[in-house]
């Protein structure tokens, strides 16, 4: 699981995790992180998600992460959004783009997530994770984890994962339990499930899948 697949991903369009519509959990729960108009959410491994323009226009400022340029420069491509392009200042090759959509600044960073700091991100309300933890293998998990954290400022987090049976299904995306969402956050949030549904994995149409929605605080 290292860029190169992420790469090959998403130049061969076998981008199946990318959602044409945004996502029912985050519109229906979102809400109970309390967030201020104007508060900023953090992204990672956003990918070219339709759920950040949807923050924007709950009057949410986004700041997402993503590995792939190509998806970074979809995102503002599909949603009509002509962004600038800066370097980061202490390393050429890392860069953002960012542009305004419904009155709100979205800043999407190229880069590996971990070779960013809270100083690069900025000040964050709230960590929105749909796609990230579910498509890291478990031996990256937990280093993710409080990688998230520390950059985040321990900003509270609403994170969707899945369970099924990864016996029958290789990841990404991968099957995490609730034991797994206590050992990599336990010690730091107080965590809640919102609600659990039946869902599916396209590539896997016969699985029987569960979605779940966390609250981290």
């Amino acid at each position: 699981m290292n860029a190169e697949f992420w790469h090959s991903r998403w130049q061969e369009k076998r981008i199946g995790f990318n959602q044409s519509a945004v996502n029912q959990l985050l519109i229906n729960y979102f809400k109970q992180l309390n967030l201020p108009t104007g508060s900023r959410v953090f992204v990672p491994l956003c990918g070219k998600s339709i759920d950040m323009a949807w923050l924007a226009a709950q009057g949410y400022d986004v700041v997402g992460v993503e590995l792939v340029e190509t998806a970074v420069q979809e995102f503002f491509t599909e949603q009509n959004i002509s962004p600038t392009v800066h370097q980061h200042v202490d390393n050429s090759a890392i860069k953002y783009y960012q542009g305004q959509l419904s009155g709100q600044t979205i800043t999407l960073w190229v880069a590996d997530i971990f070779a960013l700091s809270s100083e690069d991100i900025g000040s964050v309300k709230a960590v929105y994770d749909k796609a990230a933890l579910i498509a890291l293998p478990e031996n990256m998990r937990t280093k993710y984890s409080e990688h998230i954290r520390k950059i985040s400022g321990h900003a509270p987090q609403f994170i969707i994962t899945l369970t099924y049976d990864q016996s029958k299904k290789a990841g990404p995306p991968f099957s995490i339990s609730s034991e797994q969402i206590q050992q990599y956050y336990g010690d730091n949030y107080h965590i809640s499930e919102l609600t659990s549904e039946p869902t599916s994995i396209g590539s896997a149409p016969e699985l029987m899948v569960t979605e779940h929605v966390w609250l981290l605080k």
